[in-house]
């Protein structure tokens, strides 16, 4: 039979085994509170008319071929979407944006221009001398590319 040290010693360890198992759970639910909370801010300054505006003539800009031709058309080194884009492949190679999210609200968008600065990238890192130069954003678009590969496969 057990006597009431034994129970109360169950009893204590059952309450911790549910307090860990809580703990666990209401963490689970912050981070994705915060990934939530990340994309939405992102989606903010994505929405806005400025920047849908740029996104648009950077799209639709058929002179540019090079860096050097974007660097003197633009006047800039890399232009706000492009470090917009940078930014989320960062959070997402980071674990701290959730790839579903950011295929929902930038996919389509986020590749486009990804094939369109590609070669633009490119010529960047070699005049730079920056393998590095936009990296993020090139693991965005491979990264919504695998997404979008699995989705076809499972379609």
């Amino acid at each position: 039979m057990l006597d009431i040290a034994s129970i109360s010693g169950i009893v204590a360890a059952v309450g911790v085994m549910v307090g860990v198992v809580f703990t666990v759970m209401e963490l689970r639910n912050l981070v994705k509170q915060r990934q939530t909370d990340i994309i939405v801010n992102l989606y903010s300054v994505f929405a806005t008319e400025e920047f849908q505006k740029e996104m648009f003539t950077l799209m639709t800009d058929t002179e540019v071929k090079d860096y050097n031709t974007f660097r003197k058309k633009y006047a800039v080194n890399v232009p706000p979407t492009g470090l917009f884009f940078e930014e989320v492949g960062v959070l997402l190679s980071r674990n701290l944006a959730d790839i579903g999210l950011i295929s929902n609200l930038f996919g389509p968008l986020a590749i486009g221009l990804w094939e369109k600065s590609k070669p633009i990238t490119e010529d960047a890192r070699k005049q730079l001398n920056s393998p590095g130069f936009g990296s993020g954003f090139e693991y965005l678009y491979k990264e919504l590319q695998k997404r979008q590969q699995l989705a076809s496969k499972t379609a």
